[in-house]
């Protein structure tokens, strides 16, 4: 394998997401990969015991993850892997690397269906903000982020419906997720249902 330097793969990409994505990706920002995706991928796989090469992998991945937001908001996992093929070359990944980068990234795509160890990492690492203490302040971000990008009037209603049907319906794929993120996830289950019995509420009282 070639030396990839993934320090300055990462610097690279960072520094375009800040540069230029969309104020509007309120949800999927900087924040979202370096702050969020990108630590709970390297927690997930030290819990893992991954080897040096599959870390490699792993955590380039979540750090190109989301970089086709720079192309476009509708299948940007495409504008990702783009991106990471264009990129990781100039940072010595040698072509398998690159192959296998790719192939983690394509494994984000909605709804998932990950083949593989370093695909259910990634998945679970994406989504790790469903059993974190600050999910309902993201939810709302998406929220706002969605709105803006579908031009679609989404009530709070619909809305709430929707993501605690997908909270009910979610598992975590490995096992080190599962004991890190169920019972907060359990617990962010609860607090949309609360809200959404809330908004219920409030539309009965309404009529």
């Amino acid at each position: 394998m070639t030396s990839a330097d993934i320090e300055s793969a990462g610097q690279h990409i960072y520094a375009r997401l800040e540069r230029e994505l969309s104020p509007h990706l309120l949800y999927h920002s900087l924040y979202h990969t370096r702050d969020d995706v990108v630590p709970a991928a390297i927690r997930l796989a030290t819990a893992a015991g991954l080897g040096q090469e599959e870390w490699l992998i792993l955590v380039t991945a979540a750090m190109y993850h989301d970089a086709g937001f720079l192309l476009t908001y509708a299948q940007h996992e495409q504008g990702s892997i783009h991106i990471a093929r264009e990129a990781l070359p100039t940072f010595g990944y040698s072509p398998e690397q690159v192959a296998n980068v790719i192939d983690v990234i394509a494994a984000t795509r909605m709804p998932q269906k990950p083949n593989g160890y370093l695909q259910e990492l990634i998945c679970d690492a994406d989504l790790n903000m469903l059993g974190r203490d600050d999910f309902m302040q993201l939810n709302r971000l998406l929220l706002q982020e969605t709105r803006h990008f579908s031009n679609q009037p989404i009530t709070e209603d619909n809305w709430y419906h929707e993501q605690t049907k997908f909270l009910e319906g979610h598992h975590f794929f490995t096992r080190v997720a599962h004991e890190f993120l169920s019972a907060g996830k359990a617990r962010n289950l609860g607090r949309m249902r609360s809200t959404l019995a809330s908004l219920n509420g409030s539309e009965e009282k309404m009529k």
